[in-house]
């Protein structure tokens, strides 16, 4: 009998010291955050202090869309989630993360979270000088290639989430990294058809550093300068004509008509002399239909990786037919290189699109830009 009323008390007080659980259903009221330009993500703040990030494009032709629940690290242990109702749950603020397209560092960067940063794939293809110092000092580790990345590295750093870039559903690195308790988050970035669009995927990453205030005031800053420039091109008084890609194989690759490269030419008050095309992608034609609609372009920009003419000249012979290279008017992000060479326009240009119009307005009408320093096309040498 004593024992038995010991032991009640016992259970007793232990039971006042545990925190309550709450269990928090998926549909628990929420409030959408505004996303203007970005159609791949939204952001849904719940009435429980739980941020909901809903990805629905994260390849192209995803028919799935991954929900991914983000709590406040002080909230962990007093909240139930239905773990079959999201992805991943991931605690916040997140201190320690993976990331996996050059295209993310950006954003990191941009919202003083450069030093989560613990580990990347191909860490030479990074450009940004502030993480380039942080890879050289040993605190941001090679975790292979993103097509193969190593689970058991990833592992063994143990960061608190990966924010995965993926082609497909067939990431088996992915897997093995999620049963290891480890949460992975899709970013689709790079399936936006908009300039615009791509730029305002910073504000997926924001919830993970509980900085929303920030992104919004961030992508204001750069939705305002695109804009600003957009206008600025309209008030040029001609509008030249453009020519774009270059041969790879006996096939020339460039923009269709409906892409993101495109919109850049033509928000730059340039006509681009594929714009016709309904394509979102790029096309793949022949070295002589090129030649017959464009060998009188004013203008040839992003000819593949060529960086200076000599170069372009022993490609192909048949490139020097145009009168864009005849007359100097070649322009490329070749030329435009981080420390290990890694190529500026990949890894920032996504994120600020803003300057990348800016470069284009400055090459199509300089006159309205005289003395503007490009930040990715340059001429070719």
């Amino acid at each position: 009998m004593n024992k038995t009323f010991l032991f009640l008390i016992f259970l007793s007080i232990w039971s006042c010291k545990q925190p309550k659980k709450t269990t928090i259903p998926p549909s628990a009221l929420s409030q959408s955050i505004s996303i203007d330009h970005a159609q791949g993500f939204t952001i849904e703040n719940t009435s429980t202090d739980i941020t909901l990030i809903k990805v629905s494009s994260p390849w192209p032709g995803s028919e799935a869309t991954f929900t991914y629940a983000l709590v406040p690290k002080e909230k962990l242990a007093s909240i139930t989630l239905d773990k079959d109702a999201y992805n991943a749950i991931v605690g916040v603020p997140v201190e320690r993360m993976v990331v996996t397209s050059t295209t993310h560092i950006p954003a990191l960067e941009a919202l003083g979270e450069a030093d989560k940063l613990i580990g990347f794939p191909d860490t030479e293809y990074v450009s940004s000088p502030l993480t380039r110092k942080r890879i050289n000092e040993g605190l941001v580790k090679d975790m292979g290639n993103n097509e193969a990345l190593n689970s058991e590295m990833v592992i063994a750093i143990n960061p608190e989430v990966v924010v995965g870039f993926s082609i497909n559903n067939k990431n088996k690195a992915y897997e093995t990294i999620q049963r290891s308790n480890i949460p992975v988050v899709y970013n689709g970035d790079w399936t936006e058809e908009t300039p615009l669009g791509k730029a305002e995927w910073i504000k997926f990453f924001a919830p993970f550093f509980q900085k929303e205030k920030k992104a919004d005031s961030i992508f204001r800053g750069i939705e305002d300068s695109y804009n600003s420039a957009k206008v600025l091109a309209k008030k040029a008084k001609n509008r030249p004509t453009v020519l774009s890609g270059a041969l790879y194989k006996d096939i020339w690759y460039l923009p269709g008509g409906n892409s993101w490269a495109s919109r850049f030419i033509e928000d730059a008050n340039a006509d681009y002399l594929w714009n016709n095309n309904a394509s979102k992608g790029s096309l793949s034609l022949s070295l002589e239909s090129v030649i017959e609609r464009a060998k009188d372009a004013d203008f040839w920009v992003s000819p593949s990786q060529f960086g200076n003419y000599s170069e372009l000249k022993e490609a192909n012979r048949h490139y020097a037919q145009f009168a864009a290279f005849r007359n100097n008017k070649v322009y490329t992000y070749a030329n435009s290189k981080g420390e290990t060479g890694g190529l500026l326009y990949f890894e920032l240009a996504p994120n600020r699109p803003d300057l990348v119009l800016k470069d284009l307005v400055h090459i199509f009408h300089p006159e309205l830009l005289p003395h503007y320093t490009p930040s990715f096309f340059k001429p070719l040498d």
